[in-house]
């Protein structure tokens, strides 16, 4: 897929729209948008969060620390609102052509860097150009051939059309965002080692294992529209932020009960009551991604799809996730691989092979497979406590049903390491963020090398004819051929949705959260 860019005058565009519901659920009541002009803002945001991002270069890892930092300090061309559309944010305005071979994009005027630079087009190329030999959707998407831009204009011609490309512009890690020409030309493939961006938030002071201090971009210029998701207006109302990285969970718990932190994450499930109990402390639940099974396809006796049905077919999911949660309120039942809000991803196709719980079918599926007793490995890791209850509960269930399970257990770095390897197990545990599109899950291509290692042409041929669909609406169909062809394969086995746990004191206002913090528009009454 060849791909340039040019100038050129835009005559038609998309604009922002309006959203009305809100993706995630909050037992707080804060129903009004907070604005610079109806609010007063200052003040510091203390987070109590739980993990040490491994690096700021928001190109080069999608790792959740790192999202949930670099989010407020980089912008990107378009954004997810809450119903995950695509919206421009950096971009005024975008149109995609009839034929969808031409994306062309008009840069917003008086965008400056927190170096106090001016945002140019030839920032965006030399950014673009950075993300894409770093994202793996992205370089599968688009690759590039040459660039010619104005000072505003940047005009993408692509071979083929995609249905996807302004989702994969859009996506949340690696995030494909904006920095000033100069960095992300020197860094090339290594790390950035200035991180400057156009956010509402900049960076001042990171401190390894410690803290990231973000202080408010006075010359912010905010996109114009509703805030919604990641689109939309953003003020930074409160003058600065700190990302306290506390990894121990009581210590959270303890720090948000107290007032030592305005807002907690990655809160443990069994704290609710105590927390529920604590004055001045309100929780919030939002969109979590799902729960699922991995299966290894390449080796083992897994690889026998008819053992893997073996294993769909036994379990209870209601039971695998209550071993995890303990209360429904932070999981749903759901056989879908898209969240419920994404209207245009969601399908219920093959939901019948879900949550069969039927013990008897699995035993004769076993007998109908070419299991001979072997050892059924079950990788799992003791520092996650959800996944390992799932983990022990399911190699009760492959026990039911006459399976030879056990459980190898690791630290996490140790589990991610040990999953690489085909040899190391047979299943795993594992929970995935919502994704802007399908597409981004990393279990379903065949061209994927993430552990588990999937081989479908039925699979492979669902994602293409969504990719070479001409509007969401004619895609609909392949949706639903892709639901059928993944439930027939099973590369993963969906156990179900999960909530994430966060709570907030009652002086937060405006907290929302979509695919990890939003803290622009946020105040704190002191």
């Amino acid at each position: 897929m060849a791909l340039w860019l040019s100038a050129l005058a835009l005559t038609t565009a998309c604009d922002n729209s309006e959203s009305e519901s809100a993706n995630t659920e909050s037992e707080s009541a804060n129903d009004q948008e907070a604005t610079a002009d109806d609010v007063d803002s200052g003040g510091t945001l203390n987070l109590g969060y739980g993990t040490n991002p491994a690096t700021l270069d928001p190109h080069i890892t999608p790792h959740t620390a790192t999202r949930d930092v670099s989010r407020h300090v980089f912008e990107q061309l378009l954004a997810i609102d809450e119903d995950y559309e695509v919206q421009p944010s950096l971009a005024e305005r975008f149109e995609v052509s009839d034929d969808g071979l031409v994306y062309t994009f008009i840069l917003r005027d008086n965008v400056t860097f927190h170096n106090g630079e001016p945002m140019l087009a030839e920032d965006v190329v030399a950014s673009m150009e950075r993300w894409l030999t770093q994202s793996s959707q992205g370089s599968q998407t688009f690759q590039m051939q040459q660039w010619e831009v104005d000072e505003n204009t940047v005009e993408l011609h692509l071979q083929e059309a995609t249905l996807i490309g302004p989702n994969i512009l859009a996506d949340v890690a690696p995030l494909p965002a904006i920095m000033p020409k100069e960095i992300a030309e020197e860094a090339g493939t290594a790390s950035i080692s200035e991180y400057i961006g156009t956010g509402p938030f900049q960076l001042e002071e990171w401190s390894i294992d410690q803290h990231v201090h973000l202080t408010r971009f006075e010359d912010y210029q905010s996109p114009e529209g509703e805030a919604s998701g990641l689109a939309g207006e953003k003020e930074a109302l409160v003058d600065e932020v700190f990302f306290n990285f506390i990894t121990d969970a009581s210590t959270r718990v303890n720090g948000i009960t107290t007032g030592e932190y305005d807002i907690a994450f990655n809160l443990p499930l069994d704290s609710s009551d105590q927390i529920d109990a604590s004055d001045g402390v309100e929780q919030f639940l939002s969109d979590g991604g799902i729960m699922a099974y991995v299966f290894n396809n390449d080796q083992g006796p897994l690889s026998d799809p008819t053992l893997r049905h073996a294993v769909n077919t036994a379990v209870n999911m209601n039971d695998a996730l209550m071993s995890a949660y303990s209360d429904d309120r932070f999981y749903s039942l759901d056989p879908a691989l898209a969240n419920p809000n994404q209207s245009h991803w969601y399908s219920e196709a093959g939901s019948e092979n879900y949550n069969q719980n039927d013990i008897e079918a699995a035993k004769t599926l076993v007998e109908q497979s070419e299991y001979a007793g072997e050892e059924v490995v079950i990788l799992a890791t003791s520092e996650v406590d959800n996944l390992y209850n799932i983990a022990i509960y399911t190699q009760q269930a492959l026990e039911e049903i006459g399976l030879n399970a056990s459980l190898s257990v690791y630290d996490w770095a140790s589990f991610e390491e040990a999953r690489d390897n085909p040899e190391n197990f047979d299943l795993f545990v594992v929970d995935f963020a919502v994704r802007p599109t399908l597409h981004q899950y990393p279990f379903l291509s065949s061209e994927s090398s993430y552990p588990g290692w999937t081989e479908s042409d039925e699979i492979d041929e669902a994602l293409k004819n969504i990719t070479q669909a001409s509007t969401i609406e004619d895609a609909q169909p392949y949706v639903d051929d892709l639901q059928l062809a993944v439930w027939d394969y099973l590369p993963i086995s969906k156990i179900g949705n999960k909530q994430n746990f966060v709570a907030h004191r009652e002086s937060i206002e405006n907290y929302r959260d979509l695919i990890g913090p939003i803290l622009w528009n946020v105040t704190k009454d002191e």
